[in-house]
């Protein structure tokens, strides 16, 4: 189904359920998408809409842990709300083992053999892994077994 498709029949049933923080969360999405489509000149094709997500993902996960760290226990909760609606538009999540034999493909596809090589790596990487799975982790994930 179209992203636009289904984020304005989102829009349409939180407004009938009057559900204030999910139609306040899809009209957040729809307008950031629309935001990029002007800058781009162009429609977004779904690689960039999962990019767009994803950043959208990354951005409320850093807002809830600042707010957590400065006792705004409103905001967190708010954050969190929006958080779950911006993952409903993501694919499923990878697992850990998933995402650790992508690492490993990756690493073997490229040679790299020390940290320094990471970069390498992260480039195969990240297109393959981008809306369904954490790349700060998957990073970490890279460092660690480069390091070893």
């Amino acid at each position: 189904m179209d992203i636009n498709k289904k984020i304005n029949e989102e829009m349409v049933s939180a407004a009938k359920a009057k559900d204030k923080i999910r139609l306040s969360a899809v009209r957040m999405i729809k307008t950031a998408l629309h935001n990029k489509e002007i800058e781009l000149m162009r429609p977004l094709n779904e690689t960039e809409i999962m990019q767009l997500l994803s950043v959208m993902v990354k951005q409320r996960k850093d807002s809830i842990e600042q707010f957590a760290k400065g006792g705004r226990t409103d905001l967190v909760e708010k954050e969190e709300a929006e958080l779950k609606v911006v993952q409903e538009f993501l694919p499923a999540q990878m697992s850990n083992e998933e995402v650790e034999n992508l690492i490993k493909k990756a690493i073997a596809e490229t040679g790299a053999a020390s940290v320094k090589d990471m970069g390498k790596v992260m480039k195969i990487l990240m297109p393959q892994i981008t809306g369904r799975a954490d790349g700060k982790a998957a990073g970490e994930k890279v460092k660690a077994l480069l390091s070893s």
